[in-house]
């Protein structure tokens, strides 16, 4: 009985090794997450390092570079100042000044919506900008010292002739700034002047929203449109039009080499690529002689 037993529990050496390997591997199993715990720092979040950081901030208007980590804001571009003119200035320099991204999109989106700065009152007025960074950047800013430039504005009720005010006049509308002003008039000398107010949405960054915000303080007058004889003019003559295409400019030429003058607008009608919507456009500009 006893030499059944022994040869029922015996071994050979190649089992026995295979069974070492699998008690070291089940005890490495099980040891293996105490050893990473020991190891590993935790990384849990200080929320009153977090609080402390809002708390400066509402205090000061700037966060520290600790606390703008913890704020989700941290700045990984080194800070360089340099002397700089804020108009246009790409979005890149701002930050190289010490500006979050998000900082210097709200400068940036206040220069498409027209705004310019004149003074470093203007700069100082972005809310973007905490007191502690302007004093920063102050010194290097080539603008003239002074507050905030202000534009006089219309009284209500005014009205201003867009096709005979200047610059200067048109930023009394109220909701146009000098980048405004500067794209109403070169679109006015492209065209040859507005025949109607409307045409406002034409030029580029006034949409509906503005255009509804300013049509009440506009007017236009006709008697300044520059006119175009459609009897002499040439395709570079035509060109001024943003309403005709290339191919429409050549064949409105071509056209009137075949079959003569044009003795009236409805005279445009006889050729095909030109619809009644262009042609309420380029009318008011045309004079037939």
């Amino acid at each position: 009985m006893r030499p059944q037993i022994k040869n029922y529990l015996s071994v050979t050496k190649k089992e026995w090794n295979g069974m070492v390997v699998l008690i070291i591997l089940i005890a490495m199993a099980l040891l293996a997450p105490y050893v990473f715990q020991a190891n590993r720092k935790d990384n849990t979040i200080n929320f009153k390092a977090f609080d402390k950081a809002i708390a400066n901030a509402d205090k000061t208007g700037d966060l520290t570079a600790e606390e703008r980590t913890f704020a989700g804001d941290h700045k990984t571009t080194p800070v360089a100042l340099f002397k700089f003119t804020p108009n246009n200035l790409p979005l890149s320099s701002w930050i190289k000044l010490g500006l979050t991204e998000r900082q210097a999109q709200v400068i940036k989106h206040y220069e498409e919506k027209g705004g310019r700065f004149f003074t470093k009152g203007d700069v100082q007025k972005m809310y973007s900008i905490s007191p502690v960074e302007y004093k920063r950047i102050e010194p290097y800013i080539n603008l003239p010292d002074g507050p905030a430039y202000h534009i006089n504005k219309a009284e209500p009720g005014e009205i201003i002739e867009i096709n005979s005010a200047d610059s200067a006049r048109l930023t009394m509308i109220r909701g146009i700034g000098p980048a405004f002003a500067r794209r109403i008039i070169h679109y006015r000398e492209r065209v040859g002047g507005f025949y109607s107010k409307e045409q406002l949405k034409e030029v580029y960054g006034i949409d509906l929203d503005k255009y509804n915000q300013i049509k009440e303080g506009v007017a236009v007058d006709s008697k300044h449109i520059i006119k175009v004889n459609i009897n002499t003019a040439t395709f570079n003559e035509l060109r001024r039009f943003p309403y005709l295409s290339f191919k429409q400019m050549d064949a409105i030429v071509a056209y009137r080499d075949e079959h003569g003058n044009y003795n009236a607008l409805t005279d445009l009608k006889n050729i095909a690529i030109l619809n009644d919507g262009i042609l309420r456009k380029i009318g008011p500009y045309l004079v037939f002689k």
